[in-house]
């Protein structure tokens, strides 16, 4: 993974979720309701991770996705916290997006993707 990117114009809270793994506050990232037709990207290097087709309403208080971009993502263990997830990457540049969980029900594939505001741009289309 390449980590040469300018991190220097990433504010404090971008930084923070993008490089050291923390989570934005509930209901507070730009793009929790946010539904307008485009792609979500990295914020860090660009690299497309999600389609707004794939975006649902999931009341969790962050952006929901049902699946990402196909060679977009990587997925790791985390064992933080006192609980067993899988860690959303950029496969690109490393960075930290959120979690992916087995718990979105009505979805076509069952995968709720929660990703941190923070970790993402928006280009409409």
């Amino acid at each position: 993974m390449q980590k040469d990117f300018d991190l220097s114009r990433l504010t404090e809270l971008e930084y923070e979720v993008t490089q050291n793994a923390k989570t934005e506050a509930p209901f507070t990232g730009i793009y929790n309701d946010f539904f307008e037709n485009g792609v979500y990207v990295c914020k860090v290097c660009g690299s497309k991770l999600f389609s707004s087709k794939s975006k649902f309403e999931s009341s969790c208080g962050w952006p929901a996705f049902f699946e990402g971009i196909e060679d977009g993502i990587d997925y790791i263990e985390d064992l933080s916290h006192g609980m067993v997830r899988t860690e959303i990457l950029c496969k690109r540049c490393g960075s930290h997006l959120g979690h992916v969980f087995d718990d979105g029900y009505g979805t076509k594939t069952g995968k709720r993707y929660c990703v941190n505001s923070a970790s993402l741009d928006f280009i409409e289309s």
